[in-house]
């Protein structure tokens, strides 16, 4: 459920003394285009439940379990009957993990897992998301702790299965696991470097690739364009400094990557489907709203 929403933005109601927030939800409601600073994990118990990211639809059976990122734009449309597992984790302490931001960038902006399409780890991550919500549920000391660690474990599966999947490449190929750790290292690059002026025949070469090559690569490990998720890092960046209402909107653009203030109004409004500035007068009214 959505308890406290302004304009897009859900501010999440956590358990007491934690940072985490998950029920059983039976409603029939439909949420509406909303972001929320945490993580949110769904899983269907009964029925189905569709997911809306931009202009994707996912459908989830029973048993698929999607990953929808921080700040992320979505919607929630529900059958007339049915259960789901609903689970919200802020997640910036994990930032401080220096392998974690390229493990979220390959899930960005949702993933979904089905057992069919992650055969090797989807039992695994089903039995860590059925352990949380035992856990939540619970009275135990230490509970808090316990479903952090269980989350952290469910990250590392996924950035393995990544690692370890020969699909990503050519499976002929001795150098997979290389390949593909190289291309973390390049995912992690770009996030921290994203404002300055990166092109791609620069980061192909900084790969060791022909840029013909690398297009190709990066692809089929991030399923998006270099360029796609440029411009993606560089909205992250931009929605930053869009919190601060003294940093003019074209001192914004500047700063993150973009050449003109069109170019990144553009952008802006294509990834959040609003202007810089409605973001930043919602991220203000929720601030003081807050106060």
């Amino acid at each position: 459920m959505i308890e406290n929403l302004n304009g897009i933005h859900e501010t999440v109601n956590y358990k007491t003394n934690t940072n985490l927030r998950l029920y059983n939800n039976v409603e029939t409601e439909n949420y509406p285009p909303h972001w929320h600073t945490p993580i949110e994990i769904i899983m269907p118990v009964e029925n189905i439940y569709s997911v809306a990211v931009g202009s994707q639809t996912v459908i989830l059976n029973p048993g698929d379990i999607i990953f929808i990122c921080p700040g992320v734009i979505h919607s929630l449309n529900a059958p007339n009957n049915g259960m789901r597992i609903i689970f919200q984790a802020e997640i910036t302490m994990f930032t401080a993990i220096r392998e974690f931001e390229s493990i979220l960038s390959l899930m960005s902006p949702v993933l979904k897992i089905t057992a069919e399409s992650s055969p090797d780890i989807h039992s695994h991550v089903h039995s860590l998301l059925l352990q949380i919500n035992e856990e939540y549920n619970s009275s135990n000391i230490l509970l808090e702790t316990v479903i952090y660690s269980k989350l952290l474990s469910i990250f590392v599966l996924i950035g393995r299965n990544y690692t370890n999947n020969p699909l990503l490449f050519n499976s002929k190929n001795p150098n997979n696991k290389e390949y593909t750790e190289k291309f973390l290292f390049i995912c992690k690059y770009i996030n921290e470097h994203c404002t300055e002026d990166l092109s791609l025949d620069k980061i192909a070469k900084l790969a060791g690739f022909s840029k013909y090559h690398f297009t190709r690569l990066f692809k089929q490990v991030t399923t998006t364009t270099f360029y796609k998720y440029l411009n993606l890092k560089r909205i992250e960046h931009a929605q930053k400094l869009l919190a601060d209402p003294g940093i003019p909107v074209t001192e914004v653009a500047l700063g993150s990557g973009f050449s003109s203030l069109s170019a990144f109004i553009r952008m802006f409004k294509l990834i959040n489907q609003c202007t810089p500035t409605e973001y930043r007068n919602m991220f203000i009214n929720v601030t003081q709203s807050g106060d």
